[in-house]
């Protein structure tokens, strides 16, 4: 290979973290308090999150999967669903959003994408349900919420549950109601790589009193809700009642839990997001605006109408005139620009093997397994880096042109 194809250069990540000087001070002050699991940071952490999600209640959880995990085996159990009741999700999505549809006994039924926005498409939502329909998990994707009323107006026609898979989108409304308020739960990832981070952690909301307790017992090996955290010693006078139900389980359950250190990181994160999501979309306009005299061989991520896109990355399709995706791909990955594909599903090696080839069924998210890739929009990248990238997509078509 060409060493004249790498740059001398710090890789363009698809996600970056800088760490501030106030999450170093809430870290060392949990180190400091001597209590790292689940305590007053984990529920300031909580509290904020959910009054900036519109919703009553939240719970930090080890990873956004989790999240998912735990939300559809409370409403699996709360409304009676049998093993083998069906589940909609989007033909594109992480698959971590069909996989525990699985997990919990349930089955995952497919439904193609919008090809402008990359959502479930609402049109084609109501020819995949059947009597065994129990919910649908609506995906905003990286960024960018789904249209949420018309599949809100589907769901209540049809008695279905909403679970919102919003791993990768934080903060951002649809006709001014924030994602993850809309359904029965709402499933966030503060992975890494997404809007804001914990270095691993999810959080789920809701505003359910008793989906709250069933997720905090599904969280905690299906402890007793009496007792999930340290605190709960003293929420009753009844000092005896909580000593013997403490060590009481009352269902199957898991250990997804979190610690402070990483609620600390979190509440850190959640004060200076605003100026995170500002910087990604100023990010974001000046691809699209860098880019835009290549329409006829990119297309560019919309934003839909009375949306807001909080990009957690920016996505690109390869149009047909554009040539193949495998050498534009291996050209930005040569100099320094990290890429991803855009989040195949259907054709994964697992889902061929339990599914078949579903491609003819669900043509937009073929087209993107085989068309589509994303790159890095978030704040740790400068604006030189972002010239940089505009001008390494105009080079390769110059050259290939």
């Amino acid at each position: 290979m060409d060493t004249a194809h790498r740059p001398d250069r710090p890789q363009i990540g698809v996600g970056g973290f800088e760490i501030s000087q106030r999450a170093k001070d809430l870290v060392a002050e949990v180190l400091d308090s001597g209590r790292i699991t689940s305590g007053p940071m984990m529920a300031n952490f909580e509290k904020e999150f959910s009054r900036l999600h519109d919703s009553r209640y939240a719970l930090m959880t080890n990873s956004g999967t989790s999240c998912l995990q735990v939300a559809l085996a409370a409403l699996k159990e709360m409304h009676g669903w049998e093993d083998g009741d069906e589940v909609l999700v989007p033909a594109v999505t992480f698959v971590a959003t069909s996989n525990v549809v699985m997990y919990n006994g349930l089955r995952p039924v497919f439904v193609d994408v919008d090809p402008d926005y990359f959502t479930i498409d609402p049109n084609l939502i109501e020819e995949r349900i059947t009597e065994r329909t129990r919910a649908i998990m609506p995906v905003h994707l990286s960024g960018l919420p789904c249209d949420m009323d018309p599949i809100m107006k589907i769901a209540s026609h049809h008695a279905l549950r909403i679970i919102e898979d919003s791993a990768e989108t934080m903060f951002a409304r649809y006709k001014g109601r924030t994602v993850g308020s809309f359904g029965d739960i709402g499933c966030f990832s503060t992975y890494a790589a997404h809007i804001i981070t914990t270095g691993v952690g999810g959080i789920c909301t809701t505003s359910d009193p008793d989906l709250l307790v069933l997720l905090k017992s599904l969280v905690n090996h299906g402890r007793d809700s009496i007792y999930i955290r340290m605190d709960d010693d003293q929420k009753s006078d009844n000092v005896f009642e909580i000593a013997n139900r403490r060590f009481s389980f009352i269902r199957l359950g898991h250990s997804f839990r979190a610690t402070e250190m990483e609620a600390a990181l979190g509440l850190a994160e959640l004060e200076q997001h605003e100026q995170s999501i500002r910087r990604r979309q100023e990010l974001a306009r000046r691809l699209t605006e860098g880019l835009s005299d290549l329409d006829t061989m990119l297309q560019l991520p919309k934003i839909r109408p009375e949306c807001d896109h909080t990009f957690m990355f920016y996505p690109i399709v390869i149009r047909d005139e554009g040539g193949n995706r495998d050498d534009i791909i291996r050209y930005l990955e040569e100099n320094r620009i990290e890429t991803r594909y855009l989040l195949p599903l259907i054709n994964q090696p697992i889902y061929r093997q339990l599914f078949g080839n579903l491609d003819s069924e669900y043509p937009v998210a073929a087209r993107l397994n085989e068309r589509a890739f994303y790159i890095g929009c978030h704040p740790a990248i400068s604006n030189s880096d972002n010239e940089y990238v505009i001008e390494q997509f105009h080079t390769f078509f110059e050259e290939t042109g």
